[in-house]
């Protein structure tokens, strides 16, 4: 994107924020040259599968984490389907926030005295796992094995996919997924500390990534924002099911599927007819 055919004291006193976060983030002098565009993700359709009340599913037959709750962009009702419409994820929020407010009542209303200590076995592994990376000293940045997945996502994981793209970006992120092992956090500080911060949002996109390519390779046809140029057209025979992937410690898959629900809970309003999105 062009801005050096404006003035610079136009750029300086009109655009600021632009000029600033391109310098950041891109290293690029809006006043000289062009700001980079490459695609990104907009909106997260999948997410920690959950019912209607908000509680985490387990496995494809609907048995549900006692306890565990999950709402909004992380989450995945699926009420928006394999393609979302626009400015329902706000509406999504208001909806199943207040779904998860009323269940979490009506949970400890039926069982006031239901709080459960944690087990120390359970803390240990938590603790653990922080101190751990906390004190990583391998031979990696942080910031390194993050740009080497999001290359890799980029360019394996595209809108526009096929087996053998998305094959060879299994390959090169199950590398970059032990690669892990070896990353260093320079700040070992337990105040402010934006370095251990970023390692382990690396670890959890990490496990993001292996479990989109994982997921895209599997469902062979098109749906939705899930295009495979192999695969053009949509299989209902075979797909009209939801993904669920575990991605497991050593990087490897397990799969597991969930019926796709067709029908309203209630009469008040028309189920709506499976179709393509046409433009």
């Amino acid at each position: 994107m062009h801005l050096e055919h404006l003035d610079s004291e136009i750029i300086n006193n009109k655009l600021p924020g632009i000029s600033e976060t391109a310098k950041i983030f891109a290293g690029v002098d809006v006043t000289k040259e062009p700001i980079p565009v490459i695609p990104t993700v907009h909106y997260n359709m999948g997410g920690t599968p959950t019912n209607y009340n908000t509680e985490v599913l387990q496995s494809g037959d609907s048995a549900v984490v006692p306890g565990l709750m999950a709402v909004g962009e992380g989450a995945c009702v699926s009420v928006h389907g394999a393609n979302r419409l626009g400015s329902n994820s706000l509406l999504d929020l208001i909806v199943f926030g207040r779904s998860a407010a009323d269940r979490a009542i009506s949970i400890l209303d039926d069982k006031p005295k239901n709080h459960q200590a944690v087990s120390s076995s359970d803390l240990d592994e938590i603790l653990g796992r922080f101190d751990k990376t906390r004190h990583s000293s391998g031979d990696i940045a942080t910031s390194e094995l993050r740009n080497k997945m999001q290359k890799t996502m980029q360019r394996y994981a595209p809108v526009y996919r096929d087996e053998k793209t998305l094959k060879e970006g299994i390959a090169i992120m199950q590398g970059i997924f032990k690669d892990y092992e070896q990353v260093k956090t320079s700040d070992k500080s337990l105040i402010w500390n934006t370095d251990l911060a970023e390692t382990f949002e690396l670890n959890n996109l990490l496990y993001q990534s292996l479990a989109t390519l994982y997921s895209a390779n599997e469902r062979t046809e098109s749906r939705g924002s899930h295009a495979r140029d192999d695969y053009p057209d949509r299989n209902d025979e075979d797909w009209l099911k939801h993904t669920m992937v575990w991605v497991n410690k050593d990087g490897t898959s397990k799969f597991d599927f969930k019926p796709v629900e067709l029908n309203t809970l209630t009469d008040e309003v028309e189920t709506v007819q499976l179709k393509a999105r046409t433009y």
